[in-house]
Formats: C-alpha cells, structure tokens, sequence
C-alpha cells in the first residue's frame, strides 16, 4: 500500500463511490498514486493502463515497485501480450495489470474483447479527436472502470473535453456539447468558409457537470503546496538572414555551411555538395513550420545565443528541442565545451549524466519527455525553439518546479521579437487562461437550471 499525500488522498475521497473518474492534478501532484490507488480500490482482476510510449517502463516499474512485481505485463511485447491474454481467459483470480502506449491500442485489436477490466489513460488529453485512430480504438472498448489521468486535459482547447466526458459516463453529443459551450464563426480562409472557436461559454456549468460525473481538479495552491518562484527570462535574437526573404516570398534557398562549426558528426548532415536547402512554404502549414526553422534550426544566431547561455553557468541544465537535427548542432556546441551530456528522445533515453554530474546537460525532445519525468535536480530550462502544442510547454515546465524542487526555477526562452515565434507565445500564453479557467471553482450561484 502507498501512504498518500493529504491532497492526494483529497482527491480519491471526492471520487468515493464513482467507477468512472477523471484527476486532472496539476502537473508535480502525483496523478500516477492516485490513480494507482483508485485501481486497487475497484478490484478488477483485470488493469489496462494506456500511456506515451515513454512512459511505459515508468508505468511498469511503478506497479512493481508499490505493489507486487508478479502482476505487470509490458503488453508492447508480443510474447508478453500473448501471455497476458492467454492469462485473461484462463480467469484465475490474480491481479493483472498490463501496460501498453497509446500508438499500440489499435493496432491490438484483441483488446476490443475485453470485458469487466478497469481502463487508467495516462495523459487522457491526448483523447481528443474521436475519428482519429487512436482515439476510435478507445472509445471503443468495453470497461466497467475508466480513470483518466491528466495536468492539462483540454490544452486550452475546451473542445477536446467530448471524448473525455464520453469516457467518463457523459454521453452529451457532440453537436449539443458544442452548442451549450463553445463560441464559433463562419470565417473566409484561402477561399474557403470554415468555422472558427471564438471562445467558450457557461464554463462553471461546464465543471459543474464533469464533477458530477467524477472530474476532479486540483491545482497546487489547492493541494497547499507552497513551490519555489518561476522567472520566465526571454532571450532576444534575430533570425535567420533568410528569414524575411521567406516570409514575403514563401520560398528560400539556404546555405547551412555557416551552421557547420556547430554540427558534432559531419556524417550526420552529409557532405559539403548537400549543403544546400531549398523551404518552399506553399501552404499556411509549410510556411509557418519553415519559418520557425529559420527562427532556430537553422539560425546561426540562435546557436550562438545559445552557447553564450551554457557558458554563463556550471549548474545542470536541461534543454528542450523539436527537431533531431537541432540537437545534434546543440550536442556539438556541448562537447566542445567538455560538459557531460544526457538525452531523452523517441529513439534515445540517457540520463546519466544528468543523474550523477553536476554540470550536465541534458536534451530533452518535447514528444518524449515533456509530460513526464522528474529533472528538480536542476533548475534551469533552455527553450531552444517553442513547441506548438500548449500541453507540451506547460507540462514541460513541470519537469522541474513540482514537489521536491526547493530552488527558484529559471526558463530562458529564446526567442526572435517580430517573427511567428511571438505568435506561437502569445498563443500559448492564451491556452494557459483558459486551462486556468478551467481549473477555478466554479460558482454555485450560477447554477440555477
């Protein structure tokens, strides 16, 4: 059994008596116990916990740290998920627990057959889009029990909430769900009309029916925890020469030679004749994707920037990315400097270095690690580019200011004033009002239907 934290406990208790439930917990509160526990007080023989590809050993290791080592299949095994369903029909009264990634589920068709099991979605936000694959596959199976764990479950984005309420027992329809509580306009795009979310509406009657149906949430001031300060500090550069020439003209030729000082292994970029780009940004995707590379991939500036920042201190710093090629040009600039180094990414996860040198640097790639992991080791964030989604930054900030950093949290942004990285900001900044909103108590007296 696990000793809770009192908000921790807090939480369970507000969902005593439902078998479907959501902990929306602000990120560092410990979603993983709660939910942990949640599942051993509904006593299914059988556990299905759904999480990132990245958190599937986590999962594993939790389960058999906690509780007992004999019970936890990684179901990303084909052998192991064979066992795991031979186990299922042999229905002997043990514990099972297995534990798959959300790119995983649908290709598994089998778990459409399960029946009488407990369901736990790590990151629940990642079910938004009911006609995706992924997100078809699990409003698809056949639960008794669902738990759904999330910091950041709509994004900012109210709208993804409809697969989640559907999940949770709430069976509102789509067009209803959109009609009592989103704003929307007909807009001309490229010739096109589309509808465009203008905003939200009757958000205290919107939590007020979540927590009916099981919703809890719970930020860090209402857990009573009191974490060091955050200092947001913006890091100015100017970008890419190319840059402006390709937002006017949608098409840029580049020359990456004058990145080369920064590349580790010249045989990962190619040879000198491959030097050569060509960024043709002919639709609104194309041109806002290469215009952020020029702000940073490919922005000599921002290496030097940079390097400047790794310079100015010994302390442990960790350091987010998008792009592959980004940090090996980062990596480069690293070594040079004789300071150890860890990676997190899809295909690499090191963290020695970060574990035992002080003066480690660590590179963090946003899909693989920014909703998961503890690094309050250290206490510094670089920002090499800004990623797109608004779960990601957040969630990324948490990997150091949760429970156990005693040090004030620093995030250095770099950043090119004027360019489509200060709409990225000013969009994510807009994302966190209305997740704060959300995350409010709502006012009874409001509710009066």
């Amino acid at each position: 059994m696990i000793t809770l934290f009192q908000h921790q406990q807090k939480a369970l208790d507000q969902t005593e008596g439902h078998n479907r439930c959501a902990y929306y917990l602000d990120m560092g509160l410990g979603k993983t116990f709660v939910g942990s526990e949640k599942m051993m007080k509904l006593n299914t023989r059988i556990n299905l916990v759904v999480c990132q590809c990245s958190k599937v050993q986590d999962w594993i290791e939790h389960f058999q740290t906690y509780y007992t080592r004999n019970c936890v299949f990684d179901l990303t095994k084909p052998k192991t998920f064979k066992w795991f369903f031979e186990q299922v029909q042999c229905e002997v009264p043990t514990l099972m627990i297995g534990v798959i990634n959300y790119e995983l589920t649908f290709r598994r068709k089998i778990l459409k057959t399960l029946t009488g099991f407990t369901l736990m979605l790590d990151e629940s936000s990642l079910i938004q889009n009911e006609n995706a694959k992924r997100s078809n596959f699990i409003l698809g199976l056949h639960p008794d029990n669902v738990i759904l764990l999330s910091g950041t479950p709509t994004g900012g984005k109210y709208e993804k909430l409809w697969s989640q309420c559907q999940l949770l027992g709430w069976n509102i329809s789509k067009e209803l769900f959109w009609k009592q509580y989103i704003e929307t306009e007909w807009v001309e795009d490229d010739g096109f009309w589309r509808k465009q979310i203008t905003g939200y509406k009757n958000v205290d009657r919107l939590k007020k029916k979540l927590a009916e149906h099981g919703a809890v949430f719970m930020t860090t001031d209402d857990a009573g925890i009191d974490l060091p300060a955050k200092n947001m500090i913006q890091m100015k550069t100017r970008p890419s020469p190319e840059y402006w020439k390709f937002w006017r003209e949608r098409v840029v030729t580049i020359d990456t030679t004058n990145l080369q000082e920064f590349e580790l292994d010249s045989d990962f970029f190619g040879s000198n004749e491959h030097c050569k780009r060509e960024l043709i940004g002919d639709t609104s995707l194309t041109r806002r994707l290469y215009a952020r590379q020029l702000c940073g991939l490919y922005n000599p500036h921002r290496y030097e920037a940079f390097r400047d920042l790794v310079n100015s201190t010994e302390d442990r710093l960790i350091v987010f990315y998008n792009f592959t090629e980004e940090m090996e040009r980062l990596k480069g600039i690293v070594t040079a400097m004789n300071r150890p180094v860890s990676i997190l990414s899809g295909e690499v996860k090191d963290l020695n270095a970060y574990q035992y040198q002080s003066n480690s640097v660590t590179f963090i790639q946003y899909q693989a690690g920014a909703m998961g992991g503890n690094f309050q080791k250290a206490n510094k964030i670089i920002y090499f580019s800004l990623p797109q989604g608004w779960e990601l930054w957040e969630q990324s900030q948490k990997r150091i200011h949760r429970m156990g950093q005693e040090r004030p949290c620093f995030y250095y942004l770099l950043i090119c004033p004027g360019t489509v990285e200060e709409d990225i900001l000013t969009t994510l900044q807009m994302r966190k009002d209305y997740n704060d909103e959300l995350f409010r108590k709502y006012e009874e007296k409001t509710e009066r239907n």
